[in-house]
């Protein structure tokens, strides 16, 4: 009899999925030692060794189902893998999966029940499958308040994703906003979101380029507040210039169509990660000769 137990052992010994590791059982009647092997030979097992590798490509997505919205990223190591079905079909699961949820932390995600047994085994099937490691790095859930609406954008097929929420607008206002964030690249949504410490360093910057120019330290002072107002504008959503009339800022233009910015996420697939430096050629190989 195979038991819960027993699944469990193997899955932590081999990092299968659920369902593979309760198949290798059944296939070897409750013997662990030959239930690994039948994993390995499946090229299951395999999945954990990917582990420490890179995966820094893959897609961004976003799915709605009424008020509530998911925005996440799924990490695969090569851009070719993007275009995979399996890979597609895997995001779908998961966001599918999430939406469902109010899980605040990736832990939670992975532990999310799918058709794999959980969002982790999904995860473990499909890069045995697949031949990469794959990794869901990082999602947001969003519910709306009353009055408010969702707004979003994916560029390039899923390589930026963008999310707003608006507050009074309609729906068209607030996807001119989301493709205004995908395609601008703001660092903050509002001034108030810049932490002290970045406006200081801008600040010491401005000065002591203003000084370089030769403008006295108590003219080179006053110089600093209009720069860093421009800088605001470079980096804040809301000041921004908005990309369809440059005469208005992103918050005007939405203040001239009854509403105000609640909130906007970016994910941008692999920002802030080390990215790989293998070369291409060479990984085809180790694929090839099954290393």
């Amino acid at each position: 009899m195979i038991t819960a137990e027993m699944v469990k052992n193997l899955r932590e010994k081999t990092g299968a999925g659920m369902m593979d590791c309760k198949k290798a059982l059944a296939e070897t009647n409750g013997d662990m030692a030959a239930a690994e092997d039948y994993l390995r030979e499946k090229g299951i097992a395999k999945a954990t060794k990917k582990e420490s590798r890179i995966a820094a490509e893959g897609l961004a997505n976003i799915f709605v189902d009424g008020n509530k919205a998911v925005i996440l990223e799924v990490n695969s190591e090569t851009d070719f893998v993007s275009k995979n079905d399996e890979f597609k079909s895997m995001i779908q699961s998961i966001g599918e999966a999430l939406l469902k949820s109010d899980v605040k932390t990736l832990e939670e995600a992975l532990e999310l029940p799918c058709e794999e047994g959980t969002v982790k085994d999904l995860i473990v099937a499909k890069t045995a499958k697949i031949g990469e490691k794959l990794s869901l790095r990082r999602f947001e859930i969003v519910t709306l308040e009353d009055g408010e609406c969702f707004g979003s954008y994916l560029h390039m097929g899923g390589k930026i994703a963008s999310l707003v929420v608006l507050k009074g607008a309609n729906e068209n206002v607030a996807k001119d906003v989301a493709m205004q964030q995908a395609a601008m690249r703001p660092d903050y949504v509002f001034i108030s979101d810049v932490p002290e410490e970045v406006v200081a360093k801008e600040s010491a910057i401005q000065k002591e380029l203003a000084m370089n120019e030769g403008k006295p330290a108590d003219i080179a002072e006053k110089m600093v507040a209009g720069r860093i107002q421009k800088f605001y504008k470079e980096i804040c959503l809301a000041e921004q210039a908005f990309i369809k009339d440059g005469n208005i800022s992103v918050s005007t233009y939405v203040k001239n169509n009854g509403g105000e910015i609640v909130r906007a996420i970016r994910f941008e697939v692999g920002e802030g990660m080390e990215k790989r430096s293998d070369d291409f050629a060479e990984e085809v190989m180790k694929q090839v000769k099954g290393e």
